[in-house]
């Protein structure tokens, strides 16, 4: 199924549980909701985080929760969706900063990242690519979902890469395309990898390989 083809809240059956009184505090409720799924996800993982587990930090009733959503893996898109967000605007905020060149842009989000993963001493990854190791025990639908914010992410990297090409400071023939294809295969393993080993080593040693890789010769 593709991220189209996901029901929206109008075609949805009726929701099972009751609604929140007021519209503030369904929106606060879902938020918490939101914010702590993220955060244990990323962490662990889709299958190791259970709902009666979020419901108890949130302190949001089971049947509120069965209210926004039909069930888990309703919930787990809501989170890709929420992530997906997140992220958009963190990459737009590195890569439009035209105060920067471009690669320093670049370098700039790898920094952020970094010092990310370390606030939380390296026990949170990224959400996409933690469902991604996850996806063979995950609802089809999940698949279109997670490869779409792949192409997301590749297709703002490369026009960040675009242009790093026209201001002179990689080849200009550098298909900026496949570099960014290539950069986030490889940052998402270095970042599973700096979750593995609790330190930044493979972060900094992926970020160093692709800034010698693009490096304009001559």
């Amino acid at each position: 199924m593709s991220p189209r083809a996901i029901p929206t809240p109008q075609d949805r059956p009726r929701r099972r549980g009751r609604p929140p009184r007021g519209e503030t505090l369904m929106a606060d409720a879902r938020e918490r909701l939101l914010r702590e799924g993220l955060a244990m996800l990323t962490e662990r993982g889709f299958h190791t985080v259970g709902v009666d587990e979020i419901l108890n930090v949130t302190s949001v009733p089971k049947g509120s929760f069965y209210h926004y959503f039909n069930g888990k893996a309703e919930f787990g898109l809501a989170l890709v969706d929420a992530y997906a967000a997140y992220f958009a605007r963190k990459l737009d905020r590195w890569f439009l900063d035209e105060s920067l060149p471009p690669l320093a842009r670049l370098r700039a989000f790898i920094e952020d990242a970094r010092t990310g993963m370390a606030r939380f001493d390296y026990r949170r990854g990224c959400l996409v690519g933690n469902l991604g190791q996850e996806i063979a025990t995950l609802p089809d639908m999940f698949r279109d979902r997670l490869a779409a914010v792949f192409s997301d992410w590749e297709a703002r990297t490369a026009r960040c890469l675009e242009d790093a090409r026209d201001a002179g400071e990689i080849d200009a023939h550098a298909d900026c395309a496949r570099l960014a294809a290539f950069f986030w295969i490889g940052w998402e393993g270095a970042v599973l990898r700096a979750k593995l080993e609790r330190n930044p080593a493979a972060l900094d040693q992926f970020a160093k390989g692709f800034f010698t890789m693009i490096a304009k010769q001559g």
